[in-house]
Formats: structure tokens, C-alpha cells, sequence
């Protein structure tokens, strides 16, 4: 089994900072690709931004340049470092990772969600 614990949450004011992370633990042989979604009230879970094992990155249209996403393999986390933040990046954010257990075995893990408010 494999858990993911996200952190770096919190208020922020537009035009602020945050810096996401999200570290994963237990059986893990590799982790290809890490994702971060999001969902806010009312509305559906987005995919933010991919990073994919050899470092390859994706972004939703509404946060190029202001949102990137990197990761540590070492450390078996990915980060999702937050600029020029505005109110409609309010949302629950979300870690996704799918994961290589050995025996051509692949799983997707998901956090728990962390809260994001941009608000003045």
C-alpha cells in the first residue's frame, strides 16, 4: 500500500505565494507520473499539472506561468510551487500518483486534499 500526505496549504492574498508538496510512502518501486488536480465548489476536479518521470510537464491553459510543477525522486514528492495567485485558484488541491509495485503492477494514488484560498 502506498500513502499520500500533501502539506503547504493555507490562505493566501491575491498576487501570493504558496508552495504545495506531496510526499508519498510504502511500497514503492517507482513513481512514473505525478499529478496535481484541484476542485472547487460547485464545479468538477481539473488536472492543474503533470510531471512525468523523465521530467516531461503539462499545465492547465489558466495557470501557465504562474504555477510549476517539479519533483524529487528521492524523496518520492512532487511539488507545485504557486505565484501571482488569484481568486479562482481557490480550490482543494489534490496529489495523484501512479505507481510501479513491481510484477508489472501499476496503481493510482490520490491525497487527501489540501485547501487552497486566495482571498484579500
Amino acid at each position: 500500500q502506498v500513502q499520500l500526505v500533501e502539506s503547504g496549504g493555507g490562505l493566501v492574498q491575491p498576487g501570493g505565494s504558496l508552495r504545495l508538496s506531496c510526499a508519498a510512502s510504502g511500497n514503492i518501486f517507482s513513481i512514473h507520473t505525478m499529478n496535481w488536480y484541484r476542485q472547487a465548489p460547485g464545479k468538477e476536479r481539473e488536472l492543474v499539472a503533470r510531471i512525468t518521470r523523465g521530467d516531461s510537464t503539462i499545465y492547465a491553459d489558466s495557470v501557465k506561468g504562474r504555477l510549476t510543477i517539479s519533483r524529487d525522486n528521492g524523496k518520492n514528492t512532487v511539488y507545485l510551487q504557486m505565484n501571482s495567485l488569484k481568486p479562482e485558484d481557490t480550490a482543494v488541491y489534490y496529489c495523484h500518483f501512479v505507481v510501479y509495485s513491481g510484477s508489472m503492477t501499476f496503481k493510482n494514488y490520490w491525497g487527501q486534499g489540501i485547501q487552497v484560498t486566495v482571498a484579500s
